[in-house]
């Protein structure tokens, strides 16, 4: 790569071209406005020009030439087998130079020259099955008035030299212009084409006309038959040579528009952008993110729907939230899945349960449920799409495919695209006020509520100037730097917010975790690598188990009283008592351990 400075700028770039006095940049590339095939190539200081060559021979019904255009269009987009989608193009394996792409239905195939390098051939690199070569290394340019710096030489203006058999170059005033033979594109393998020392260009042997099949991997097929090798390449047979064609895929570097991710479905050749699933988010001092995006919180300390199939009925997931011995707050204890017969039970310290049924995970039932479980959560898959992630103590993640849109009801919201109509009540009304949103999602009896559940109070604020400091501190953690790459795309305010409403009545001085990782799920969903964040902001994996257990120490739920000796001893032969009279005489330890539910059994390891 050869490197110029000009005049006022600050940062050198690729040397460009001047020619019939127009400067063009490298890399570009131009046509003659009288000959549509003639093509101009400048390539760091260097013009290559050369001729567009057409390819028809693969093509039934030719259309007829449209003007301004080089080559004629063969109706369908139809080429050795392949069907090319619209826009793409695909090339061959036998010679990665020729491109045919599909445009209106209409194929067009053609080969361009590759153009000259100013590098020496030791400095060049060709990967296999691409079309041209490409210089290794770059260096500086020296100006010069009129020569021409071409590879390892000085030429003065005007001087000619032979750089191939195919290419003559020519010194113009600083521009090396030169003229290159495009080969035809040949009909047999690489293998089997012939290439003299004079000649320019590969030619294919004479064709016997006997061979009239062709033999590929063992298999046999007959003159005009077509194939697939995989997703992306297929081949037709033509007079005993077999001729493939391959797909090209677009290039991926810019990332997918926002709501989509990239995907490779099976038996597709590409990758292509597709709508994400839906995601809904609980976290804190319930804090809820939904499906569409919407931000509230509701404080309700009972059971409630978080999602459904309002329309097929096809799952129901309902969160039990515990006020934990505060007075206006209340965060995620139990969830509670359920499709068709089955119901999966998540508990504290990533307790799950199935049908009444404790199990461990890794955890596997036919092709209805797989729960997977790491050192920071529980992963539960389903059948129909849906999958739940719970970290045991009061993160939720809820993710719904595409297929849902439009059918999904509850606090999570009926994932539509549309945030304003999120905050919809059961009786279908919308309203501005969380707690009476919360409340007409209310499922279950008054057990299930830890307050007076037809009351939720708003969460207080903090009071004092070390509660507020110490809000302020832990809270900002997310603006430190590790975040920053995140920052761009996600605002943290609202998770600036939540954390500070958490940090108010909790328990100990870990609860600002829990938005920081809501915050670092946003961020990675969207391809942001956030490193060992846990460690900078001090939130490790384990910090709910961790809460957990202090939660259990200054807030027990269940006090069992201290007996001495005799009593101890009392209490446990009458409950042996109890268990043998009373248990035993209705068989219940006959019972095969799904007694207590409908349906299949539970899932075997």
């Amino acid at each position: 790569m050869l490197l110029e400075q000009k005049p006022g700028e600050c940062c050198r770039e690729c040397k460009g071209c001047f020619h019939d006095g127009v400067y063009h940049a490298s890399d570009s590339e131009w046509r003659d406005q009288q000959d549509p095939c003639k093509v101009y190539h400048c390539k760091a200081g260097v013009v290559t020009i050369s001729q567009e060559v057409c390819y028809e021979s693969h093509c039934i019904h030719v259309l007829p030439r449209r003007p301004g255009r080089c080559c004629s269009t063969c109706k369908g987009c139809l080429f050795n087998g392949q069907l090319v989608p619209e826009g793409r193009e695909v090339t061959t394996p036998d010679d990665p130079c020729l491109k045919c792409r599909c445009y209106d239905g209409e194929l067009t195939c053609s080969k361009k020259a590759c153009p000259v390098l100013q590098c020496p051939p030791s400095q060049t690199v060709h990967i296999p099955g691409e079309c041209c070569p490409f210089c290794r290394g770059k260096r500086n340019l020296v100006e010069l008035s009129k020569g021409c710096i071409f590879r390892t030489a000085l030429y003065d203006s005007g001087t000619s030299n032979i750089i191939d058999q195919c290419t003559t170059c020519t010194c113009n005033n600083g521009t090396n212009i030169c003229n290159r033979t495009t080969c035809p594109v040949l009909t047999c393998p690489e293998e089997e084409q012939v290439m003299t020392p004079r000649d320019c260009c590969p030619h294919c042997p004479p064709t016997e006309e006997s061979r009239a099949i062709c033999m590929v991997r063992g298999k046999t097929y007959e003159d005009g038959e077509s194939w697939h090798l995989d997703s992306c390449m297929s081949c037709t047979c033509h007079r005993g040579s077999p001729r493939c064609a391959r797909e090209m895929c677009p290039e991926t570097n810019s990332p997918c528009p926002a709501n989509q991710k990239l995907v490779h479905e099976n038996g597709e050749c590409c990758p292509k952008c597709v709508e994400s699933d839906g995601v809904c988010t609980v976290f804190g001092d319930p804090h809820y993110r939904t499906f569409d995006g919407k931000f509230f919180s509701f404080q309700g300390s009972c059971k409630y729907l978080l999602s459904e199939d309002c329309v097929g009925r096809s799952f129901s997931i309902r969160v039990t939230n515990d006020a934990r011995s505060t007075k206006t707050s209340s965060w995620t204890k139990t969830i509670s899945i359920k499709i068709g017969s089955l119901k999966v039970n998540l508990g504290q310290k990533m307790r799950v349960k199935i049908n009444g049924v404790r199990v461990k995970p890794p955890y596997k039932w036919e092709n209805q449920l797989v729960i997977e479980k790491t050192n920071e959560s529980v992963l539960v898959k389903t059948g129909i799409g849906i999958q739940v992630l719970w970290n045991g103590n009061s993160f939720l993640e809820i993710s719904a495919p595409i297929k849902y849109k439009n059918r999904l009801c509850g606090l999570c919201g009926n994932f539509n695209s549309v945030t304003r109509d999120d905050l919809r009540t059961r009786g279908g009304n919308l309203t501005n006020d969380t707690n009476e949103l919360g409340l007409s999602w209310r499922v279950g009896g008054k057990k299930a509520c830890g307050r007076d559940h037809d009351r939720v109070n708003k969460a207080s604020h903090c009071s004092g100037k070390n509660a507020k400091k110490q809000t302020h501190g832990k809270c900002n953690l997310i603006r430190k730097k590790v975040f920053d790459a995140c920052q761009a795309k996600i605002n943290p305010s609202t998770y600036i917010q939540s954390c500070a409403m958490d940090m108010c009545e909790c328990p100990n001085d870990m609860c600002y975790c829990e938005s920081l990782t809501a915050y670092a799920h946003e961020c990675q969903r969207l391809g942001v690598s956030l490193g060992n964040w846990r460690d900078i902001v001090k939130c490790p994996v384990n910090w709910a188990k961790q809460k957990n257990s202090l939660d259990e120490r200054l807030y027990p739920r269940n006090v069992k009283p201290k007996f001495k000796p005799f009593e101890k001893l009392m209490a446990g032969k009458l409950s042996w008592l109890f268990n043998k009279t009373i248990i035993g005489s209705i068989g219940a330890h006959d019972r095969p351990p799904n007694h207590r539910y409908k349906g299949p059994p539970p899932p075997i390891l």
